[in-house]
């Protein structure tokens, strides 16, 4: 592809720093391996049995910790070799070698400068390349080139990202790092500075070499150690100067992190402004995004000045995000800076801004001797633009910060309704929900009887013969929506299924002879009456209420033996 040539139609711009997870769900003998220098739980190996079924299934474990301390560790979950391995099809392009092409073809049109060597991975970017530049005129001078393609928030036009970054070379500020050459196109842009020997502020913190790769210098530091209160207050103050001064002018930044920040003597000076113009996403970008009050690029810049300030106070990144409490500082007013910015509270009210940073007692008391004065004019179309750019970047933001909080709830939810404690009170509320629906069902099977024996007591024909009663045919009985239940009769013995009573039985007396069991129905005994024999407690049977139903009454009829037997 030649330098100016347009990007294909449909091209896609992934966001590199999104997290990439893994999940092991089968496993293939295979004769290659890696070695790292990093401390991570990769399971140990088994010469002999290594083919065995429990075996296979405990490293299976093993090695998905392994994965899983890798997609979180923060540089190696970002390292191209991770991308390509969990996502071959999105990262299989040499980018190192399409950069050459691009910067090739430059050359072509600027014939003064000369590659004198490629930086290999010496960024943590997937799509941004660095190259060691030298000039025909100067050959002694290095300078570095720097290449990248526009990332997921480049909302500039073509024109517009031209012409923004061609203006870069004219930004005059003492803590901004000068830009020799800048040059943009509709599918990269190329940034040439001059290159330093002592490297950036992270250099400074690792005791690392400028020219060797991202992962070797800052992944396993050898020594961690943090600068003195005096640097911390003074690259601390000019850090947010430079900041206040972008946001005056309306110029998006959203890239500081220590790596960004060149040093040139006891002066901190801002690296990569153009890295928001070609719409690249943040560092710490899966940091941010997970706080829905750090929603604007002045909120962005303030987050990453708190990871930048607890890097140089301890020599190393926090473990996590927010920070619950913070180790021995060489003052009071870091940890103060550090708690305005960095805890779950500062996460829930937002950011402080720039300027209250600045009034700290940390900063509010340093004397920056530089008196360069700062000169970056900016056109009022280009402002209006870049002020739109930037709206919407920060809506790309709420958008995924909406998303990933929708997930974390609904991650929260599966987790909490998948525990054993959940699973055992739902069992226990399906019992409670089975036997209430049994005992309202109950209830309204009685209810529907009842309104049935109510309505049809009027019709139904009593016994007319207390002397020869006869057995009521089942059929007058039994209803169609209940079942025949059987009961127990007055001496202790079942009836007959075939004279079942369809009512559920009531306690009878002790002394109602069996025999009135054996024909009376218990529904009918409800509407006897009690004995108007003097002393007898029995009840009267019959039409006309005159017999008895107590054997020991002179109105009772005379005792008949049962037939149940």
């Amino acid at each position: 592809m030649a330098f100016m040539e347009k990007p294909p139609a449909g091209k896609v711009l992934l966001d590199d720093t999104v997290p990439l997870t893994a999940q092991i769900e089968a496993s293939q003998s295979l004769h290659s391996h890696t070695i790292s220098t990093l401390s991570l739980p990769l399971p140990p190996k088994k010469l002999i049995g290594n083919m065995e079924r429990e075996f296979i299934a405990e490293r299976q474990k093993g090695l998905q910790a392994y994965l899983d301390v890798i997609t979180t560790h923060h540089i190696l979950s970002n390292c191209e070799l991770v991308k390509k391995f969990l996502d071959p099809n999105s990262y299989s392009v040499n980018y190192t070698e399409i950069a050459l092409q691009h910067v090739s073809m430059f050359f072509r049109s600027e014939p003064k400068w000369e590659v004198v060597e490629p930086l290999k991975d010496i960024g943590w970017r997937i799509r941004k390349k660095y190259f060691l530049m030298k000039t025909k005129n100067q050959p002694k001078e290095r300078l570095m080139l720097s290449w990248a393609d526009p990332g997921p928030d480049k909302y500039l036009s073509d024109k517009d990202l031209q012409y923004a970054v061609k203006l870069l070379s004219s930004c005059s500020h003492p803590y901004i790092y000068k830009i020799t050459f800048a040059t943009a196109n509709e599918s990269s842009a190329l940034v040439i500075r001059p290159f330093s020997e002592k490297g950036t502020l992270k250099d400074l913190i690792y005791k690392a070499k400028p020219k060797d790769p991202f992962l070797k210098k800052y992944c396993n530091p050898k020594k961690i150690q943090g600068l003195e209160l005096q640097q911390i207050k003074i690259y601390g103050r000019q850090i947010l100067e430079v900041l206040k001064f972008l946001h005056e002018k309306g110029f998006p930044y959203g890239h500081l992190h220590s790596a960004n920040v060149m040093l040139d003597g006891d002066t901190c000076k801002l690296l990569d402004l153009e890295n928001s113009l070609l719409g690249l996403p943040s560092f710490y970008r899966s940091y941010f995004s997970q706080f829905r009050k750090i929603n604007t690029l002045e909120g962005v810049d303030v987050h990453c000045f708190g990871h930048l300030l607890y890097e140089m106070t301890y020599g190393r990144p926090p473990d996590t995000i927010p920070v619950d409490s913070f180790p021995p500082a060489p003052s009071v007013f870091v940890v103060s800076v550090l708690e305005s910015i960095l805890t779950c509270e500062a996460m829930k009210n937002g950011m402080p801004t720039v300027s209250r940073l600045l009034q700290m007692p940390l900063f509010s008391d340093v004397l920056l001797t530089n008196s360069e004065k700062p000169q970056f004019k900016i056109p009022t179309k280009l402002k209006e633009a870049l002020k739109t750019s930037k709206e919407c970047i920060e809506k790309r933001l709420t958008e995924e910060q909406k998303l990933i909080h929708q997930h974390r709830r609904l991650t929260r939810a599966q987790s909490h309704h998948g525990s054993e404690e959940e699973k055992k009170k739902r069992k226990i509320l399906a019992r409670k929900k089975s036997k209430r629906s049994a005992y309202e069902s109950g209830e309204e099977h009685s209810a529907k009887y009842s309104n049935s024996n109510n309505s049809g007591s009027g019709a139904s024909s009593p016994l007319t013969s207390p002397s020869s009663p006869t057995p009521p045919s089942t059929a007058e009985y039994v209803r169609q929506d209940r079942p025949i239940i059987p009961h127990i009769a007055g001496d202790g013995l079942q009836m007959p299924p075939s004279r079942a009573c369809p009512v559920e039985p009531l306690k009878p007396f002790a002394f109602t002879p069996a025999w009135i069991f054996d024909y009376t129905c218990v529904e009918m005994m409800v509407q006897q009456q009690s004995c108007t024999r003097s002393g007898c407690l029995g009840k009267l049977l019959g039409a006309n209420k005159a017999t008895c139903l107590d054997p020991s009454c002179q109105e009772a009829p005379p005792h008949r033996p049962s037939l149940l037997g």
